[in-house]
């Protein structure tokens, strides 16, 4: 598997975990340490992988068999380092999201995402 695809995996197990309401699939593409910033309802959201966590699954999951919305614009590596841009819905709200990512111990995972919320 070719590093853009073992990141692209990890893009689908944070999107579905967001629509579907998989908090197993957070957790593998997350890292603990994680932070999810962002302006929401006026404000600014600095949120640990853990308050993310149950803000996503506060929200009513997506039916069975729907296609979550994923648009990667861009998958940039520089060795251990990656940054992606994607564009999601969750929650029926549309976001564009600059996810960081680290190999760690041979694996991608999601250290920072930093979000802009685009207007209703």
């Amino acid at each position: 598997m070719s590093e853009e695809q073992a990141i692209r995996t990890i893009l689908h197990l944070y999107v579905d975990g967001m629509a579907f309401g998989n908090e197993a699939a957070l957790r593998k593409a997350f890292h603990v340490n994680a932070r999810i910033i962002g302006n929401y309802e006026g404000a600014v959201e600095w949120l640990t992988r853990d308050e993310f966590i149950a803000a996503v699954l506060a929200e009513p999951p997506s039916p069975p068999g729907t296609q979550p919305v994923m648009d990667v614009e861009t998958i940039d590596i520089s060795g251990d380092a990656a940054s992606v841009k994607v564009t999601d819905e969750f929650a029926g709200m549309r976001f564009t999201d600059y996810l960081s990512l680290l190999k760690i111990e041979s694996r991608w995972i999601i250290v920072n995402k930093l979000y802009h919320l685009h207007a209703a």
